[in-house]
């Protein structure tokens, strides 16, 4: 075995500055650009501290659990004496339909890609990636909007407890940019810091939040009389069962606000500490612990919403849940104080603060996994998105906007919030259906298909009865493919191989010379004939001093998916007519011919020569087809990614044209 030791320090060269500590603080966990991002706070797999299923449903946990926070109240509010057969309905699609959804999703998408990757697969090239761009704008608003929204709410929350003091009435925008910019700092911290928060915040949250059903329970039975007037009103004002069932659905879109919970869950996977002997091809462990996870969450959540929607329309006077009241938007708040006293019920609401504060960092762990995984990947963010906290800022600082633009208003978010939840629920269950279609598994094709139509249902409900959510997402995805467009129009003339491989024929190819320079002709696939390869060569001969008889090698660039942008290239050495030929596939004819260049001019210690003959065209029509397609001007092209990959022009591979 090699050790590799440290060079001594070269005594003469300049020491780090500030700049540089801060620029080495920033970027910690960056990603080379040839290698696959793990999730927040990841250098690579090995280093990536796992955490067991239970304290990973903790972070999670802090946007789902938190809901309780205003679910009851909102369900009070939306469908009055009907809430508890509303919420019914809530926790049937919630353990009948998103549960089994996202168990699937969790088995397919292990990474914590979820349920866009899924998709991505069914439509591919530009078509799939323009679906995840628009899938991620309609995340970036679920997720987005989770965190202003909760900060939002935990600023209410405090602002209205009785002991709060007076200046901060009337200051829910700072008060509310002040809780933002501490969740980041936890992130900028680190994301071990934020595991260890939630689980302390969740523990303690469900245990008060256990206190009080159990104590507001014995509150309704030692009063039957309140149970009998809100079953008075129940039969007296909806008296037709098939009314009140009716109602309940056309609410049900309200009242999905906490369903979130189950794409975090999936997005944290990367999280969960698997069996020993899990692999990255097949990490069981992980999948069970998973599958764990939000089904443990879903049950909890589920008791908590039927008991707690129950006690506080029996238990809170109607009037109390509108504007103004008491109960709006912290109904079990209310009830902590009513019956427990202002100390429990003050304790209370530091929980309840210190919950919704946090619940955007389960939102924010899901957007530090999805936005590096697929976007520098698809050439369509800068480098440095690759690593955690140039993101946690950049989030930070839309968080910032999107307070001061709803001026902190949780009712004015939560169509959007709403919006994005449902969006991403409805994709989940059309994937999973898809994908038991393709395995031919017909009865969970159908049961999954029925869910999708449910989704589907209460996210166009939705939209119609809250329009401003779907245009607030829309201007969440005008943004990303805006802004992702002109990332990879930027770094279209970045090399894009993440490892070039050579079979044994293509290295004996270039073992035959070994003098050099290597003269290497490019090609286009598409004319396989002897006589084409005939006509390149006395091309590339008169252009260059080389031999009438001399061995050229051909280079072809078969072009798959124009859309990739990193990719393992294999080049395959082949004769074909008599001549030696380099075949490769690759998404863009430029860049794979420039990294198989430097690739040979590394292995063989040789510099390649490249002839190419001009491209016939219009030359901006060329480059127009370059973006798109891959191809187009790809002499000049080649000559610039070359150029920008290798500064010392003695070291940069020669591009000849004729």
């Amino acid at each position: 075995m090699t050790t590799l030791s440290r060079p001594p320090a070269d005594p003469s060269a300049p020491r780090p500055g500030a700049g540089d500590h801060f620029r080495n603080w920033l970027l910690f966990g960056l990603q080379d650009s040839k290698g696959t991002h793990q999730g927040p706070g990841a250098v690579s797999d090995s280093h990536l501290k796992k955490h067991t299923w239970w304290q990973v449903m903790c972070l999670t946990g802090v946007d789902y659990f938190s809901t309780l926070g205003y679910q009851p109240a909102i369900a009070a509010l939306a469908a009055g004496v009907i809430s508890p057969l509303a919420t019914l309905v809530l926790v049937a699609v919630t353990l009948l339909g998103a549960l089994p959804v996202y168990r699937r999703v969790a088995a397919e998408s292990p990474r914590g890609e979820g349920s866009i990757a899924m998709l991505e697969r069914l439509l591919p090239r530009w078509g799939g990636k323009l679906l995840v761009l628009v899938l991620l704008g309609f995340a970036a608003t679920d997720f987005m909007i989770t965190m202003t929204l909760s900060a939002a709410d935990a600023t209410a929350h405090a602002i209205e407890n009785p002991f709060a003091p007076a200046w901060m009435q009337g200051q829910n925008v700072p008060v509310t940019l002040f809780l933002l910019a501490l969740l980041a700092a936890v992130f900028l911290r680190g994301f071990k810091e934020a595991i260890g928060v939630a689980v302390v915040l969740v523990g303690l949250y469900l245990g008060l939040n256990v206190i009080v059903v159990i104590t507001t329970i014995f509150e309704v039975i030692a009063h039957p009389v309140a149970v009998d007037n809100w079953w008075l009103a129940l039969t007296t004002q909806h008296g037709n069962p098939l009314m009140v069932v009716g109602i309940a659905l056309l609410v049900f879109p309200k009242l999905a606000l906490g369903l979130s919970g189950f794409e975090t869950g999936v997005a944290v996977m990367p999280q969960i500490r698997g069996h020993a002997t899990d692999t990255e091809a097949n990490p069981e462990g992980r999948i069970k612990g998973a599958r764990r996870l939000l089904t443990t969450a879903a049950v909890i959540m589920s008791a908590f919403l039927v008991t707690t929607s129950f006690t506080t329309v029996v238990l809170i006077p109607e009037q109390e849940f509108q504007p103004g009241g008491q109960a709006n938007g912290r109904a079990l708040a209310y009830l902590a104080h009513e019956y427990l006293g202002a100390g429990f019920g003050t304790v209370y609401d530091i929980s309840t603060i210190a919950i919704l504060w946090f619940a955007g960092a389960s939102a924010m762990a899901g957007l530090l996994n999805l936005v590096p995984r697929y976007l520098p990947r698809y050439g369509m963010a800068p480098e440095w998105a690759r690593a955690v906290r140039p993101l946690v800022l950049v989030f930070t600082l839309v968080g910032f906007l999107i307070t001061w633009l709803f001026d902190a208003d949780v009712d004015a978010q939560g169509g959007a919030y709403a919006t994005g939840v449902l969006v991403l629920m409805t994709s989940a269950a059309v994937a999973v259906t898809f994908s038991a279609r393709s395995k031919r598994q017909r009865k969970r094709s159908i049961g999954f298909g029925i869910i999708a139509v449910v989704f589907i249902y209460t996210t166009v409900a939705n939209i119609f009865e809250r329009p401003e959510g779907i245009r607030i997402a829309a201007l969440f995805i005008l943004g990303i493919i805006v802004i992702s467009l002109l990332s990879r129009i930027r770094r279209s003339f970045e090399l894009h191989a993440t490892h070039v491989r050579m079979d044994t024929p293509a290295l004996e190819f270039l073992a035959a010379n070994e003098t050099g320079p290597i003269a290497i002709i490019a090609h286009e696939p598409l004319r396989l004939s002897a006589e084409a390869y005939r006509d390149k060569l006395t091309s590339a001969i008169e252009v260059s001093h080389l031999p009438l008889d001399y061995q050229a090698l051909f280079l072809e660039v078969v072009v798959d998916d124009s859309s990739d942008f990193e990719t393992e290239l294999e080049v395959r050495g082949v004769i074909r007519h008599g001549y030696q030929i380099l075949e490769v596939h690759g998404p863009v004819v430029p860049n794979t011919i420039a990294s198989v260049l430097l690739h040979i001019r590394d292995v063989t210690g040789l510099m390649p020569h490249i002839y190419f003959r001009w491209t016939e065209g219009n030359p901006i029509t060329n480059l127009m087809r370059f973006l798109a397609f891959g191809e187009g001007e790809i002499a000049p092209v080649t000559r610039e990614v070359l150029r920008e990959a290798e500064p010392d022009v003695t070291r940069r591979p020669w591009v000849h044209v004729g």
